[in-house]
């Protein structure tokens, strides 16, 4: 609250009063934003202050990295001859990631190991097979991400170096798991074949050339959103002032009461961002789990495949470097929506009341990986497991570029969205 010029200033003793209870009121705020970020997987806030363009580099919060890359904030997998690109904590990075991107390097290294897709591969997999085949699956996806992690440490050592202390070690772990999914699936079903072919890997370049982090980057350059105002304030143009005879309450942000959105995953905020661009019924996207199991153990490795439709998973703003509902939505050349999806898993304490929407899951990731488009196309999503027995909600929706869920031509039209049970034994 700003002071009238007319008051008075406090005398020394009042003012020390004064500083000693600020002193001790932050000293309190400092311990619960400690607790918040200690207890928060995928919220990272800014400090109150404008944050500068050179902020210090702040190590993710626990549960924003990936569970098998001991600190990474993103994973690539090798799928049906493309790379998928898992973020964690919707684009946190680590303390060296950071560092390395305020320097102009790279954030992840220009190599990664490319392994063939198992999943689509494999047969039906029998009910009683599930549990192990999962577990494996699972398996074999650590063992790549550790593959990854030395090859980004050691993998200027020379092409002789990474065949035989990186991919050798890879393909005889890789054949091992890959026969033990053989006899789990032979035990009681047909005989899988060749998936002892798919043991060798190999190392590629990696395309981070996506444009998808370019405005997570510059936090301050949108920070009060106000080119977003051009699109609420274009209204003007449409009959009726744009409000179709309807009452609209508002359209924009120049009445709200509230400060300016920032791109960083802050609530109790105004967003002027442009809605952007939608497209025709025909090309709106949608999306199924078309494969999930049934019951799983806790902390049991399991897999979701998910196919979508019109979504052309090229464009991901970190939410995490303040990139979350700052860009507005866009289509390509075809009609088709830009964007990425979602995979988080819950945990349901009442199956027979809607969950506080609060608390973080027990599982989230975001995917981009330069594939999809009209066609249906699938996506396999490995999760490490559960932690707690109970009922488990696994959702999957896409988000475009900015992480909301695509705008739709009609109202009657289901989103891009899907959730299944799961029981956690």
């Amino acid at each position: 609250m700003r002071r009238s010029p007319r008051s008075r200033r406090p005398s020394g003793s009042t003012r020390t009063k004064r500083l000693l209870a600020v002193g001790a009121t932050l000293a309190v705020f400092g311990g619960v934003v400690a607790v918040t970020q200690i207890s928060s997987a995928g919220d990272r806030r800014p400090n109150k202050q404008p944050r500068p363009v050179a902020a210090e580099c702040v190590a993710p919060s626990p549960g924003a990295t990936a569970p098998t890359a001991r600190g990474a904030t993103t994973t690539r997998t090798f799928q049906n001859g493309r790379w998928v690109t898992n973020h964690w904590g919707d684009g946190q990075q680590t303390v060296a990631e950071c560092q390395e991107t305020r320097s102009g390097g790279a954030t992840t290294g220009s190599l990664a190991v490319a392994c063939p897709d198992v999943v689509s591969r494999l047969p039906q997999v029998p009910d009683r097979a599930r549990a192990e085949v999962d577990r494996n699956l699972a398996l074999l996806q650590t063992q790549i991400t550790e593959a990854d992690q030395r090859l980004a440490a050691e993998g200027n050592k020379g092409q002789a170096f990474i065949n035989n202390t990186i991919l050798g070690p890879l393909a005889s772990k890789r054949r091992a798991t890959l026969d033990r999914i053989t006899i789990a699936i032979d035990r009681f079903g047909p005989r899988p074949r060749g998936l002892a072919d798919l043991a060798n890997c190999q190392v590629r370049p990696v395309n981070n050339n996506n444009g998808g982090n370019n405005g997570g980057n510059n936090p301050n350059n949108g920070g009060g959103n106000n080119g977003g105002n051009n699109g609420g304030n274009n209204g003007g143009n449409n009959p009726n002032n744009g409000n179709n005879g309807l009452d609209v309450l508002a359209n924009n942000c120049n009445n709200s009461q509230l400060q300016p959105h920032d791109g960083f995953q802050n609530g109790n905020r105004c967003i002027s961002t442009a809605f952007g661009e939608v497209g025709s019924a025909a090309n709106n996207p949608s999306l199924l789990i078309t494969e999930f199991p049934q019951q799983i153990n806790r902390n049991q490795g399991f897999a979701l495949r998910v196919s979508t439709r019109n979504l052309v998973r090229d464009r991901f703003l970190p939410a995490g470097q303040g990139g979350y509902y700052l860009e507005s939505s866009l289509l390509n050349g075809e009609g088709l929506t830009r964007g990425h999806f979602h995979t988080a898993c819950r945990m349901l304490n009442n199956t027979n009341e809607a969950p506080a929407p609060e608390p973080v899951p027990a599982f989230f990731v975001a995917t981009e990986d330069g594939g999809g488009g009209r066609q249906p196309d699938s996506v396999v999503i490995q999760i490490p497991g559960l932690p707690e027995s109970g009922t488990a909600q696994c959702a999957v929706w896409a988000g475009d570029g900015s992480h909301r869920i695509p705008m739709s031509e009609r109202a009657n039209q289901t989103p891009a969205f899907d959730a299944v049970r799961i029981q956690v034994n």
